[in-house]
Parts: structure tokens; C-alpha cells; sequence
């Protein structure tokens, strides 16, 4: 089964069993997927020219047309101006963890359990149906941070993403390793040389974006919870 590297992301985040998601910012972590991938398909590049949230992102004209029509739909976002990665990674996640996990719905990968909680308050949760491609992706992960296997450029590109919401320690069973160890492993993995020079600056742009979109929205929650 192909499937974008945001699908991959949202199928690592969800239980199996109860097909609840673990709480994480989405929006940045999609965003940022979609722009890894693109750049992985030679559709953008990154320009740094201070920090790396505020790398400015643009269109390569000799990229490949994605097949897929969310990275058609990011691609466009990337076109309509310049913006920063910090821009686009809100701007392109807004939505989308509904809109792939319709997809994954409706190809039979997860369900869509709905009901509400006290009989009041709508919930969704998606257990898997067929977990078959999850748990390779997952053999494959553990193969890279556990074992020590070079990954390939797909199973990177997630542990670089799952890595920068401190997650890549927590997708896999770490067979005794120490946590510290696992994620120090995953940052390697996220730093090294598993992709292009154009690639990685995508992945530090959009690692960066994330983060520093997440730590904004922390600290607006903790503001508004003391005032």
C-alpha cells in the first residue's frame, strides 16, 4: 500500500485498539510532513537566511506534478506566495488529520467509531481494521532506532518528523534500550546523511517551524489558563 508520510505519521500517533490519537499539535506536524515530502519529490526548496522557522520556502519548476492531491493542494499553498516554513506548516496542517483520516477510512485502513462522551459531547476514534502496513513501517522504525539498521529514505523522513514531537522513542517497543538512548539514536538519524543537502534543509526548516509553533501555543494556553 503507498501512503504519504503524513498518513504514516497520523497511523503511528493512533492506538490500534481504541483508535484514539495521542495528544500532539497536528496541524504543524502535518503541515511539515507534506513539506518534507514535497521537497523529497524535487517541488521545493528552502532558503535560509536567519533562523530556520523563518527559512523562506519556494517552488522548483523542474519537480515532478505530485500524484496525490493533498500534496497537490500543499504545493499550491507553497505557490500562491513566499512564505516562511513556520507560515506553511500551520497554514497546510490546517484540516488535514480530518482530511487523511477520511482517506484512511475510506481505503479501509482504520474505521470511524463515533459517540459521546456522558451521552453529550461528540467523540471520534479510528481503530485499525487493517494494521498490516503500520506494523512493517513500525518493524522498520524499531529496526533503524533498536538495531541500529541504516533506514531507508521514507522510514528517515518519520523518525525526523516523530523526533521533533518527542515521539520516535515512543512508536516503537524499545526491547530494554534506555529512552535517552532511542531518542538520541532518532536525532542522528534526523541529523544525518540520509538525504539530499536539499531534503535535509527541509527537514531542519520544517522541525524548526514546528517546534517553535508548538512552543507558541503552549505558552498562550498557560497564559490563558492564568489569567
Amino acid at each position: 500500500m503507498t501512503t504519504l508520510i503524513a498518513e504514516d505519521v497520523l497511523l503511528l500517533l493512533l492506538d490500534d485498539e481504541t483508535g484514539r490519537l495521542e495528544s500532539t499539535h497536528y496541524d504543524p506536524l502535518l503541515g511539515g510532513a507534506v513539506l518534507l515530502e514535497l521537497a523529497m519529490s524535487g517541488n521545493l526548496e528552502v532558503r535560509k537566511a536567519g533562523a530556520w522557522s523563518s527559512a523562506k520556502v519556494q517552488v522548483l519548476t523542474d519537480g515532478r506534478r505530485p500524484e496525490s492531491d493533498v500534496l497537490r493542494d500543499g504545493l499550491h499553498t507553497v505557490q500562491e506566495k513566499e512564505r516562511t516554513a513556520q507560515d506553511l506548516v500551520n497554514r497546510i496542517g490546517k484540516g488535514l488529520k480530518d482530511r487523511l483520516l477520511a482517506g484512511l477510512v475510506e481505503r479501509g485502513v482504520v474505521r470511524l467509531d463515533e459517540d459521546k462522551v456522558l451521552g453529550l459531547f461528540p467523540r471520534k476514534r479510528w481503530p485499525a481494521v487493517d494494521s498490516g502496513h503500520e506494523d512493517e513501517g513500525r518493524r522498520e522504525i524499531s529496526a533503524a532506532l533498536i538495531n541500529g539498521v541504516t533506514p531507508d529514505e521514507h522510514t528517515a523522513a518519520l523518525i525526523a518528523l516523530l523526533h521533533s514531537v518527542d515521539r520516535a522513542h515512543r512508536t516503537v517497543d524499545n526491547q530494554g534500550t534506555p529512552g535517552r538512548q532511542v531518542k538520541a539514536r532518532a536525532k542522528e538519524i534526523s541529523e544525518g546523511e540520509w538525504a539530499a543537502k536539499a531534503v535535509k534543509e527541509a527537514v531542519a526548516a520544517a522541525q524548526a517551524a514546528m517546534t517553535a509553533v508548538m512552543v507558541a501555543t503552549t505558552a498562550a494556553g498557560a497564559a490563558g489558563a492564568g489569567s
